[in-house]
């Protein structure tokens, strides 16, 4: 079998113009490569500044519909009043807030007649939660706020950013919750993997306003839709029905077996006689 003969290399001129050749070609990509960057740049700042206009018109449709929601939240309100304990059986219906209300702290919620969550003029710069209370052995305040400042658009008293503060609670004598359950131990049972350990607990924390998960389930969960978590009873009865079904089921084939029992014995008197 032959093979081919190997072409010989030309020594000589054309190995530098080979060289010549691909630094020219290497900089003709270069070239092009830098104006297709600038370019992609254009089109990004381009794509940046819709960006920017389109979060001021969303701003602009958010601030009219918070406006044309206020009438019907507080229409809202005004109809929750009429159920008892609505706002304290929502709270306790809560997967997440539940995990952070000690059973007494739950007596205390009884009081709360409303809660209502107001976002800033801006929106972005921040909000507030509002609890109102009726008379209750545990505390004189009527309201107690919580407000977060979440940029320097709405800088907060001390001038810092983010921030939040909470309403000073004047409890009554002896009985002061947040000192009685911080030193008692915790054995809420729903309890979730949070870094509070009571509901007055989280109220009074003001350490980390913008990663604040309570605020924000209360915000952007509770408040928008409190009639999911108060009915939650009525939606988890299914279960227990289903329980039952199946005892009566059991009951069902005991008595079944009873019977054919009692068959096989009147079978064999037959068969005696």
């Amino acid at each position: 079998m032959s093979s081919v003969p190997k072409r010989a290399k030309l020594d000589g001129a054309p190995a530098d113009g080979n060289t010549a050749a691909s630094a020219s070609a290497a900089a003709g990509n270069n070239e092009e490569e830098s104006e297709a960057l600038e370019q992609i740049d254009a089109c990004q700042n381009e794509i940046d500044a819709l960006n920017e206009k389109a979060s001021e018109e969303i701003l602009k449709v958010e601030q009219k519909y918070n406006k044309l929601r206020k009438p019907c939240y507080e229409k809202r309100s005004e109809l929750v009043k009429r159920i008892p304990n609505f706002w304290v059986t929502s709270f306790i219906n809560h997967p997440q807030v539940s995990g952070i209300l000690d059973e007494e702290e739950e007596e205390c919620l009884h009081a709360l007649n409303k809660l209502e969550v107001e976002e800033f003029e801006d929106i972005k710069s921040g909000y507030r939660i509002n609890f109102h209370f009726d008379e209750n052995p545990y505390f004189e305040n009527k309201v107690l706020t919580k407000e977060f400042h979440l940029n320097s658009a709405a800088a907060s008293e001390n001038g810092d950013w983010p921030a939040s503060t909470s309403t000073p609670i004047n409890w009554k004598e002896g009985k002061n919750l947040l000192k009685q359950l911080l030193t008692k131990p915790y054995v809420n049972k729903k309890k979730r993997h949070s870094e509070y350990k009571t509901f007055f607990d989280w109220f009074s924390d003001n350490t980390d306003p913008v990663n604040d998960e309570i605020a924000e389930l209360i915000k952007d969960d509770l408040w928008p839709n409190p009639l999911q978590y108060y009915l939650v009873p009525d939606i988890e009865v299914e279960p227990e029905d289903e329980e039952d079904n199946d005892d009566n089921e059991e009951e069902t084939f005991e008595d079944e077996d009873g019977e054919d029992g009692e068959g096989d014995e009147d079978d064999e008197d037959d068969d005696d006689k």
